[in-house]
């Protein structure tokens, strides 16, 4: 029988290589998207809007995600998508299928938020920054494009995705996904509704794939 002091060490060095063994984080894929000038249009501000201060739309990204058949526990995810200086805050929104929004105003005018996507139909109403109107539920995969009444340039989208693993690049390009499950799937970008590159990746629990995806 070893003496106390070696039998807890021995047993500190078991806990962990297995610690380690267990919380490798899965696989991981980093890498680029060429953006280019893809991604979702911004309307032109109507020379009644341009007496606002209306802010800048959000940078050109992309939404990088993994697809396949991954059990699917019920979403209970929370995300806000705000107006804030007369533009929707994010641009772009991915979220998992089963997420709620709530889209709170920012701005000291009415603002008007509605959808007639296939995905999603609802409309707001109108409210000011002091009001919350209802939440809403996102239930079926796909794209969901926002306007609002009011401010005719207001453009947003939300991606409703049927996977757990996704992320917006930065304005570069660049986008890491970690804690992957092993195998053989599908990533994709979505750039807009009319371009979503897609290549093939095998993925080993505790390796990193490098994706590049060009563009046209």
């Amino acid at each position: 029988m070893w003496p106390n002091g070696r039998m807890q060490v021995g047993l500190l060095f078991g806990v962990c290589v297995l610690s380690a063994t267990m919380c490798r984080g899965g696989a991981r894929i980093e890498g680029t998207v060429a953006l280019g000038s893809a991604g979702p249009k911004p309307a032109p501000v109507s020379r009644y809007q341009a007496k606002t201060p209306v802010g800048p739309p959000e940078p050109v990204s992309a939404v990088v995600y993994l697809e396949g058949n991954f059990p699917h526990a019920s979403t209970t995810n929370s995300v806000e998508m705000g107006q804030k200086n007369y533009q929707f805050t994010p641009g772009v929104l991915p979220i998992q299928k089963g997420s709620t929004i709530t889209f709170p105003n920012f701005d000291d005018d009415y603002h008007n938020v509605f959808s007639f996507s296939k995905a999603k139909r609802f409309d707001l109403g109108k409210y000011r920054k002091d009001e919350r109107p209802a939440s809403q539920k996102f239930d079926e995969a796909g794209v969901v494009k926002l306007f609002c009444e009011i401010h005719e340039h207001m453009r947003g989208t939300i991606l409703v995705l049927d996977t757990p693993y996704f992320v917006k690049t930065d304005k570069d390009g660049k986008f890491a996904l970690e804690n992957l499950p092993a195998g053989s799937f599908k990533l994709k970008a979505w750039l807009d509704e009319k371009m979503v590159l897609e290549k093939t990746v095998d993925l080993v629990d505790g390796k990193t794939v490098r994706v590049e995806f060009g563009g046209k």
